[in-house]
């Protein structure tokens, strides 16, 4: 162990030298030295290191923010009133290529509660494959039965997702349009609970929570359901309960048509048509409603290369609607609550970027700090830390509480695993980040869906929607060897108050960069469940 720390040291003072200047510049330095503590390798590492930290740290007293506006109005929930003639309701099926899910979705919808005269069901399906054939048998059989539904198929994928939407709404007849994805199974009764607060004649859309059918199937899905919770209750419950703007998620929601039209329509230059939709009708002064208390199932990814495309384009699309409309929101009239809170929103994934160059500058960053002593990282470095990261676990634990106050404790557990993922996304995401600054254009790539509920259910056969995970998972797991080295070093150090924020790390990257390689090249030959 000695001599590996010599070691290490001798090899961290080569590096260091290699930021020494010599020659004339060299005295001059000297000369600078007496009047500078700190010398040309430390201005370096420090300058971006304290940037970085800065900015994070920003967006990690953002998330306070959002817990202090939730916790402070979440009671002010207003009550709708009551239609004396329940208005004509068209509901939009967006599907791609989904076999397994399709007939579930079908199913579900036609279970819907609502007056059979007033109520319209749109299949629209770009599939290529054997959906089709899945999807048409399935609305046969429910127009067999009396049920108003249609089987929409595009020859062309124009426009993904948004094109499908904006052509069937073309020859939709609700005056309001419901819309739920493959993965979302329904409640009978959610029209009844969310149609009557349109009686407000400037409410455009009405958004209800997220629940998670398979969220107890490995520790992969226990982390989205974490993730998902954290948005539904935190940032849709602090921006909409303040006054602030938020967005419809392309599902699980109800739009007034009035309010596509009036604001352009569904456009598909992003890859979030939903939030891009969002804030061009908000600025139209279309008012909207989430229901926090209003729970539509579905079904999470339960790969770890899926859950990645989905976060990818998540990530990709809400800066590309930032980068289109933030100059148009900061130009408005907009009171600055709402502009502030829109450039934190849209803005929140450059912080990916900015955790892969933090994790490269860390360690001589640590070193550096090490030798200028405990004083300065106590007082500066520590609560920089605090405000970038305790966020999170507070951001979280609070939403837990507040979604089930009898077994919130129990998920505890799943938290630092949680923060390891987000960390462990970071390489991905940057990507997503740096297409969208770019103006890369990709393809919408859907997230697949298996038809799972438990681990009992067996998805290793179904492996035809499986993509290759690509080169990010040696990235990533170059990284975890990289917080490895950063670990031993503060280890031998004796720097421990650091360990328990560098394991995140090394955890997180290892995992992300093992799973996504593992379960694409092994998940086939597995049995009952994917690995957690």
């Amino acid at each position: 162990m000695v001599v590996l720390h010599l070691l290490a040291q001798g090899f961290f003072q080569d590096i260091k030298r290699l930021f020494v200047p010599s020659g004339p510049y060299k005295y001059f330095l000297d000369y600078t030295r007496k009047h500078y503590v700190l010398d040309t390798f430390d201005v370096l590492v420090l300058v971006p290191y304290f940037a970085i930290l800065i900015i994070l740290a920003l967006y990690g007293l953002h998330r306070y923010q959002l817990v202090y506006l939730y916790l402070r109005n979440k009671k002010s929930i207003p009550e709708p009133g009551r239609f004396q003639t329940l208005p004509p309701v068209t509901i939009q099926l967006p599907i791609y290529n989904e076999m397994f899910v399709v007939e579930r979705l079908v199913e579900s919808v036609a279970r819907i509660n609502y007056p059979a005269e007033l109520l319209e069901i749109q299949l629209l399906d770009d599939s290529t494959d054997e959906t089709q054939h899945v999807a048409r048998k399935a609305v046969e059989s429910l127009r067999k039965q009396g049920v108003n539904i249609h089987y929409l198929h595009r020859d062309n994928r124009m426009g993904f997702k948004a094109g499908a939407l904006e052509a069937g709404l073309k020859i939709a007849k609700g005056e309001f349009v419901a819309i739920f994805d493959a993965d979302f199974i329904p409640d009978p009764e959610f029209l009844n609970k969310t149609i009557h607060h349109f009686t407000e004649s400037k409410v455009g859309m009405i958004q209800t929570r997220w629940g998670h059918i398979n969220r107890e199937y490995n520790h992969l899905t226990q982390v989205e359901a974490m993730i998902l919770d954290g948005h539904f209750v935190m940032e849709h419950g602090g921006r909409y309960h303040s006054g602030r703007f938020f967005n419809f998620n392309g599902t699980a929601g109800i739009w007034r048509r009035e309010a596509i039209e009036t604001s352009g329509g569904w456009q598909h230059d992003t890859l979030t048509e939903d939030t891009d939709l969002s804030y061009r009708a908000q600025m139209k002064g279309w008012q909207f409603v989430y229901l926090m208390d209003v729970v539509c199932p579905a079904e999470l990814p339960i790969e770890m290369t899926a859950f990645k495309n989905q976060q990818f384009r998540w990530a990709k699309g809400l800066l590309q609607t930032g980068i289109k409309l933030l100059p148009r929101i900061l130009r408005s009239n907009l009171p600055w609550k709402i502009k502030s809170e829109a450039i934190f929103h849209l803005t929140a994934n450059c912080s990916y970027p900015l955790m892969v160059l933090f994790s490269f500058i860390f360690l001589p960053a640590m070193i550096v700090r090490f030798y200028q002593g405990w004083f300065q990282m106590l007082f500066i470095d520590l609560p920089l830390f605090m405000a970038a990261t305790m966020s999170v676990s507070s951001f979280y634990m609070i939403s837990q509480r507040e979604i089930d106050p009898q077994g919130w404790k129990k998920r505890l557990k799943y938290l630092p695993f949680m923060m390891s993922v987000g960390i462990g996304l970071s390489v991905s995401n940057s990507r997503a980040v740096i297409e969208a600054l770019f103006g890369i254009k990709t393809s919408f790539k859907r997230t697949p869906k298996y038809c799972i509920r438990s681990a009992k259910d067996r998805p290793a056969p179904k492996t035809k929607y499986r993509r290759k995970s690509g080169y990010t998972p040696y990235l990533e797991l170059i990284l975890g060897v990289y917080f490895a080295v950063t670990v031993f070093y503060a280890f031998s150090n004796e720097n421990y108050l650091t360990l328990p924020f560098l394991m995140l790390f090394v955890v997180g990257f290892f995992y992300t960069g093992a799973m996504s390689l593992f379960q694409n090249y092994l998940a086939r030959f597995l049995g009952s469940k994917l690995p957690d």
